[in-house]
């Protein structure tokens, strides 16, 4: 550990606190464990094929003077989604303060030609995982626990065809997340969803063949960045009385 790292660490607004980040190995996810992280927060992710991501992810986090792990776990199988929480807690002596569900299925097409497989699958990850897995970490976490989703810009504006059944998904986490904050509101627990635009990742890259289209319809012009969204994300963690609500971080995608 680097004094740079524990100087980080203690200086943190998450100092102390342990988060579990799904799908944390790439992305969102992986900006997300690395600036909680910068935070003061130990992070657990889950990862499904990105096990050597998920390390360097971990490596990482353990630079900057935090723990970490690495936990293997498909958010279509309903167990694993629970468990993966118990898992994180577990490696952290019992105790999860911050849940963000990041991991996602993004399958695009024509209404005709999505299958029943294809259904279930988006929905077993895309909502029913994300379901289990905040239902598991409000049954572990205290007064300050904080449930954190991540959405999409396609929820506010579909702005063309064949986004009929990612946007369905994602858009029950927007009632998901508004029923939690009224049931765990009693107990000092919020939920919030984040919704991001365009984001230039592996899945979606700033250069990729349809990204001039995707940046033409946000108000700023251009793709995000895993870190812009990851700030939010980490900001509604050290937030107290925010809860609820849906922030969008677009570049202006649903102005």
């Amino acid at each position: 550990m680097t004094s740079q790292g524990t100087r980080n660490a203690s200086q943190g607004t998450l100092n102390g606190k342990v988060a579990l980040v799904t799908g944390g190995s790439r992305g969102i996810g992986a900006a997300t464990a690395v600036r909680l992280a910068r935070e003061g927060a130990d992070v657990a992710l889950t990862y499904v094929n990105g096990k050597e991501a998920a390390e360097d992810v971990v490596r990482t986090v353990e630079a900057l003077g935090r723990r970490a792990v690495a936990l293997r776990a498909d958010s279509a199988d309903a167990e694993e989604a629970a468990g993966a929480v118990a898992r994180a807690a577990e490696a952290f002596g019992g105790r999860l303060d911050v849940l963000v569900n990041n991991v996602g299925v993004g399958l695009l097409g024509p209404l005709e030609s999505l299958s029943v497989g294809d259904v279930d699958r988006v929905l077993a990850v895309n909502v029913r995982g994300v379901f289990l897995a905040s239902q598991a970490a409000a049954g572990r976490m205290v007064a300050g626990g904080r449930i954190i989703t991540v959405g999409t810009c396609m929820t506010q504006r579909v702005p063309g065809p064949g986004g009929t059944l990612y946007a369905m998904s994602k858009s029950a986490l927007v009632g998901l997340t508004k029923a939690l904050a009224r049931e765990l509101g009693a107990r000092g627990i919020t939920a919030n969803i984040v919704h991001p635009g365009p984001v230039d990742t592996d899945m979606n890259p700033a250069d990729g063949p349809y990204a001039e289209g995707q940046a033409a319809m946000t108000a700023l012009g251009r793709f995000g960045t895993a870190d812009e969204v990851a700030g939010m994300i980490v900001h509604l963690a050290g937030s107290e009385y925010a809860t609820g609500g849906e922030f969008s971080v677009d570049g202006g995608h649903a102005a």
